[in-house]
């Protein structure tokens, strides 16, 4: 079989477009109601732990649950349609507008403790796909007919140069913070103090991104059940570790094309046009749902419809911010 392209990979997601389109009578619209019930919950879990984070990073300033979720969900509706994770700064400059006197190195490196547990969780969800034999072995990766997947398993070597340079320059970046920038350095560790009170992070944190993880397992089940491919432990760790592996170092937009050819590689039983229509249709619905969600939360609490300046204040007030201090320095 001839190796992927880029092409093959956007090709291979819209027809498992129009599969999806095509098959839309046939879905369980309850359960996928339902589905998209607990994608709503995921979202509201992890804002209340994002809260319990800033309030150790902010004992004495008081924060709305409301605003802030808001600004989760305002942020994940902008990352569903703009790359590079806008979203992620945009929340930021949301939630960092309602906490008098903070900064947004505080107010980042709260927003990346919970990198901890999801790193954590997607590990040992990775490992059990590969223990219980769900994902396909080494030797069939180049064979896949996605160009994302493809290029990295015929290219391992520029794979493991790529992330070595990714880790050393992350530690470069972190050396010279420490060593040049110190009040900058002291306010990302004002971000993630709460990592140094552990029975408090479990608490308030970990439990919360737990519960999120447990809503996102039953988005995915009750999605398989709308779609006819049948909800089951099996099916769902697999769907998530296809999910992690397509969108680690994508060349599409989410993983588009990669996350189709590994579930009709690996889900063994429905047809191959039930795996596509299926893969494509949560990956649709998933965007959709999160563009929804982020513009009525833009709407009702922020009073705005303008996302673009959203993100662009968010870009001219942390320049202002890094700005200040050379300017009040000697």
């Amino acid at each position: 079989m001839p190796h992927a392209d880029l092409a093959s990979s956007f090709n291979s997601f819209f027809n498992a477009a129009s599969e999806f389109f095509r098959h839309l009578s046939e879905i369980e619209w309850a359960q996928f109601a339902i589905a998209l019930g607990f994608l709503l919950a995921m979202q509201l879990c992890r804002a209340w732990a994002w809260r319990n984070v800033l309030r150790a990073a902010y004992p004495h300033a008081r924060l709305s649950f409301l605003p802030l979720a808001a600004a989760c969900l305002a942020g994940a509706g902008i990352n569903a349609i703009v790359p590079a994770r806008a979203g992620d700064v945009t929340k930021v400059f949301l939630v960092k507008r309602q906490i008098p006197d903070s900064s947004y190195p505080a107010v980042t490196s709260s927003f990346l403790v919970q990198t901890v547990f999801d790193t954590t969780a997607g590990i040992l969800v990775f490992l059990y796909a590969i223990t219980q034999g769900l994902l396909p072995k080494p030797p069939r990766l180049p064979k896949l007919p996605a160009f994302e997947i493809s290029f990295w398993a015929n290219h391992p070597k520029t794979l493991l140069i790529v992330i070595g340079a990714l880790l050393l320059a992350t530690a470069i970046g972190i050396y010279y913070l420490a060593h040049h920038v110190r009040r900058f350095w002291d306010r990302v560790k004002q971000g993630v103090i709460i990592l140094r009170q552990p029975r408090r992070y479990l608490r308030e944190v970990a439990a919360w991104q737990g519960a999120g993880w447990l809503c996102r397992f039953g988005a995915f089940w009750f999605f398989l059940e709308a779609f006819g491919i049948g909800g089951s432990i099996g099916n769902v760790m697999l769907v998530m570790s296809v999910q992690a592996i397509a969108t680690i170092v994508p060349f599409t937009p989410g993983g588009a094309g990669a996350q189709q050819a590994l579930l009709v590689a690996t889900l063994h039983g429905p047809s191959r046009a039930a795996v596509l229509s299926y893969s494509v249709g949560t990956q649709i619905a998933m965007a959709a749902w999160s563009v929804v969600l982020g513009f009525a939360a833009i709407l009702l609490v922020f009073r705005t419809t303008d996302w673009r300046g959203l993100i662009q204040q968010a870009q001219d007030d942390a320049e202002r911010e890094e700005a200040a201090p050379s300017a009040a320095g000697p």
